[in-house]
């Protein structure tokens, strides 16, 4: 006589199967997070970014960050304020927004506010302008390795890897060395692509 068969254990439901991904705990995390960030945002801000968002909190991926910075841009307002407000708000809607918010303006401004006292009394002395100059250096060195970083996403572009470098080296040129306005190379450069991708993605 065979033994009655045991009852299975319960399976975990799909939704709970894969670990979720790391996100901010509280609005407090959020704004101490974020004031972490601008506080570190001397001159190379975008790499800062990057790194502590991608690669050590990993609250977005690589793909998504170019993303949203994309979108950052094109918004008014610096770039990293525009990202901390639609992150904020993604997580914990409006509180988010304005926790993201403050975190990125409260304590660097009173940071600023020291520094351009202190700047005022010795911006001609030899050793400050030489620390300036220095953290220019690091700052473009910071900007383009970062650069280098985000170009792993455009693989998965519609768009082919060159059709990409070439709309970057059009942006580059018309902004770096001919000196147009953002106004005047932004909107033909992104409608222009926007209408290639479309293209590509169409059925």
């Amino acid at each position: 006589m065979t033994a009655p068969p045991t009852p299975e254990a319960p399976h975990a439901s799909p939704a709970c199967a894969p670990a979720q991904r790391p996100r901010p705990r509280s609005l407090a995390d959020l704004f101490v997070s974020f004031s972490l960030l601008a506080l570190q945002g001397f001159g190379g801000v975008l790499a800062v970014v990057q790194r502590e968002l991608v690669e050590k909190k990993q609250w977005m991926t690589n793909e998504e960050f170019v993303e949203d910075w994309a979108v950052a841009q094109i918004l008014p307002g610096p770039n990293v304020v525009n990202l901390s407000i639609m992150i904020g708000d993604r997580y914990f809607g409006w509180r988010g927004a304005v926790s993201a918010f403050s975190g990125m303006l409260a304590l660097p401004s009173l940071v600023v506010l020291a520094a351009a006292v202190f700047y005022a009394h010795y911006a001609q002395h030899p050793a400050m302008v030489s620390a300036l100059r220095g953290m220019a250096a690091v700052a473009a060195g910071l900007i383009g390795a970062t650069a280098l970083k985000l170009t792993g996403p455009l693989r998965k572009h519609p768009l082919s890897l060159g059709s990409c470098a070439a709309l970057g080296l059009a942006c580059f040129i018309a902004i770096g060395l001919l000196h147009w306005p953002l106004g005047w190379v932004l909107p033909p450069l992104g409608l222009l692509s926007c209408a290639l991708t479309w293209r590509r993605l169409k059925p």
